[in-house]
């Protein structure tokens, strides 16, 4: 007679297969794991999320594929954890490769738990926080995997602007896959791993190179040179502590306002401005500085630190309310635009405005960067995209002229012409079309060419131009700033006017979108 299975047996069956699934590829691969200076998948997302939050999705899914093996092969949770659960109080969607699966490998019904998750995030509006750790597509299950990517993908896109995306690259990031964190919104890469498209063994067989993954898609590759990485962890404990912070930042999806913090009662006046600026024009200072005494508790998280360091941006908060910042720094290039700068600021733009973060932009710009190089790399097309993202822009917008704005630097830097809602300008600030010795040499050639003492006359006559053209004095004349301020009161300046811009709204044209010169 067969024994009867009781609710108890079957409860303990339940049980049994839950904590076998959880154990991924098992102890050893766990282990390795270790070994090479990384979590596991479900480790990860234990940090990631407050206690006892997260509810688990498709812990049984197991994959279809029949050929090569396949058949019958168990892949616990098919290689990836996907799901719920709040961070900071605050619901967001996870998906969490697990590389002691089948490295991680990604198969058709792994895309899918993927893109189920991401919908969920879009039908909820709440954030999608992607773990990628991953040895590429799973090559037994053939185009079955490429149209698992291609969904990801698809969801990326409709997510794109809705929710805030975050990528965190843990492990290895390679071929197609590469392309769901650079379709989202940050990118967050350990030192242990690495992402590109092509290997070095493809590229040895190419072109006979050798190159190391580290050389070609690690932090430094992807950070320094590319600017594909938004951030750089030293492992992956740092990573999900960069991923909270920078969530603390932004709203849950573009029909809310940033969350507001604790209001930081420092007084609005701050003497120590006063003395940022160097009396000579041409010497340098860290703009970071100037950042650090307006926002909150000198609290501003940089995004893309070490690509195109001549522009500064990032998030802080300013008597609590996030705030995206966007500063030339004038001990990089003299803070000048280039191809690379021009990108960074227009996406940070883009994804500001896109989730209702205002902007305040620091103007220190002796222009876009002259040169073949940049002529022939397409700056007319690069510097564009700055014009367009802040032309675009329906947060509020403020502008604090520090020192030089000259030319299409100037009006690329958040102009009034561009929208800004309020432009304060320093007693230092030159605002011109450039600056005073190249114009002299063209508006007074004549005069200077004409003088006994050419060299004092040329000085004589730059200062008078530098005097009639390049004050802040001429640019408030003629409304183009809306006060000239002491720097001491720049943050209560800007406290009082963010504070009178909250309820902005604007009304544009009825359009599916412009087209942003790519």
């Amino acid at each position: 007679m067969t024994p009867t299975r009781t609710r108890k047996d079957d409860l303990a069956a339940l049980h049994q297969a839950k904590e076998r699934l959880c154990l991924g590829g098992g102890a050893e691969r766990a282990a390795k794991q270790h070994k090479d200076g990384k979590l596991t998948a479900r480790e990860r997302l234990e940090l990631l999320l407050d206690r006892d939050t997260f509810q688990e999705m498709g812990i049984f899914a197991q994959h279809r594929a029949t050929y090569f093996g396949m058949a019958g092969k168990d892949l616990p949770a098919d290689g990836v954890v996907t799901g719920s659960g709040k961070v900071g109080a605050r619901t967001v969607y996870v998906a969490s490769q697990d590389f002691t699966v089948a490295g991680g490998s990604a198969g058709e019904v792994h895309g899918d738990k993927i893109s189920v998750a991401m919908q969920y995030s879009l039908n909820t509006g709440t954030p999608f926080v992607f773990i990628n750790d991953s040895g590429g597509a799973r090559v037994q299950e053939g185009i079955g995997s490429l149209a698992g990517y291609a969904r990801v993908f698809y969801h990326n896109v409709l997510l794109s602007g809705v929710v805030p995306q975050i990528s965190l690259i843990c492990g290895p990031c390679a071929g197609g896959a590469a392309y769901s964190p650079a379709l989202t919104d940050f990118i967050i890469q350990t030192r242990y791993a690495y992402m590109f498209i092509t290997g070095p063994a493809v590229i040895r067989q190419v072109t006979g190179e050798e190159i190391t993954s580290e050389q070609l898609g690690g932090v430094r590759a992807q950070m320094d040179r590319s600017g594909v990485v938004h951030f750089v962890a030293e492992n992956d404990v740092d990573a999900i502590k960069i991923c909270k912070r920078l969530l603390s930042f932004l709203p849950s999806n573009n029909l809310e306002d940033p969350p507001r913090g604790d209001q930081d009662k420092r007084h609005f006046r701050d003497d120590a401005l006063n003395q940022v600026v160097p009396a000579e024009s041409k010497l340098p200072y860290d703009v970071r500085e100037i950042i650090s005494r307006i926002v909150d508790r000198s609290d501003f998280l940089e995004v893309q630190k070490e690509f195109a360091r001549n522009l500064v941006v990032g998030f802080g908060r300013l008597v609590g309310r996030p705030v995206g910042i966007v500063a030339n720094q004038p001990s990089v290039l003299a803070g000048v635009l280039d191809i690379n700068a021009s990108d960074k600021g227009a996406r940070f733009i883009r994804f500001c405005n896109a989730f209702n973060i205002p902007l305040i932009t620091l103007v220190d710009v002796p222009g876009f960067l002259p040169g073949i190089d940049q002529e022939h790399g397409g700056i007319i097309r690069h510097g564009a995209k700055m014009l367009f993202a802040y032309s675009a822009s329906t947060v509020p917008k403020l502008t604090v002229v520090i020192r030089k704005a000259y030319g299409g630097g100037y009006i690329a830097m958040c102009s009034k012409e561009l929208g800004a809602d309020r432009v304060f300008a320093w007693p230092t600030a030159e605002i011109a079309v450039m600056g005073a010795e190249g114009a002299a040499e063209i508006v007074f050639r004549h005069e200077i060419a004409a003088a006994d003492d050419r060299e004092a006359r040329r000085r004589e006559l730059i200062e008078e131009y530098r005097e009639t053209f390049s004050t802040p004095y001429v640019a408030a004349a003629a409304r183009l700033v809306d006060d000239i301020i002491e720097p001491a009161e720049t943050r209560g300046y800007l406290a009082t006017a963010l504070d009178s811009l909250a309820t902005k709204r604007v009304l544009r044209p009825t359009k599916k979108h412009g087209n942003i010169p790519l």
